[in-house]
């Protein structure tokens, strides 16, 4: 395994780097705002030790290599986080996961952030395929996930119930072949 607690990447606006324990607040305030948790598996974060345990669990889980999550980092803020989790190394795949504060929005910082982790999932993790899910009614998730490149192949009906709130999931996958070829 390898261990992902020293990656860090780089874009033009952006540093995608390992969360620290001074990230808990900034953390928080993405997590707790119910616009950006709208459509996420989970609801909105209530309290600091929700961030505090998820760095600390990132600490000790990236270390042994079994996920990748990078903050985005934008002039020393923290603005987002994206992740390659349930790595598969006998059918080198993994699944995507993001997430952004309202605030940056519209701005293409997540199509940049994770254009710089999946050139690195493909590259040093020696991907074939990468897979992700989103709420369908997620348009600037589905808009983002197609950009990139990736294909819809499926619907999960009523797949997610958080909070209460039934909700279906979009499957979309990205294989490598397809993202060389792409002109991005």
């Amino acid at each position: 395994m390898t261990a992902f607690d020293s990656v860090v990447l780089s874009t033009p606006r952006l540093r995608l780097r390992p969360l620290r324990g001074d990230d808990a607040s900034a953390l928080l305030a993405i997590c707790s705002d119910p616009r950006v948790m709208r459509y996420w598996s989970s609801p909105p974060w209530h309290a600091i030790d929700q961030a505090q345990a998820l760095i600390a669990r990132d600490r000790e889980a990236m270390a042994a290599g079994q996920y990748l999550r990078l903050g985005l980092e934008r002039d020393g803020r923290l603005i987002g986080y994206c992740t390659l989790f349930q790595l598969d190394a006998q059918n080198r795949r993994a699944e995507l996961g993001y997430v952004l504060a309202a605030a940056a929005w519209s701005q293409g910082y997540m199509g940049e952030a994770l254009r710089a982790l999946l050139d690195y999932g493909f590259d040093a993790l020696d991907l074939h395929r990468v897979e992700a899910d989103t709420d369908p009614r997620n348009r600037a998730s589905v808009r983002c996930l197609e950009r990139l490149g990736f294909v819809r192949e499926g619907l999960l009906r009523e797949r997610w119930i958080v909070a209460g709130e039934v909700s279906d999931t979009a499957l979309y996958g990205l294989l490598r072949r397809d993202w060389r070829a792409s002109p991005l």
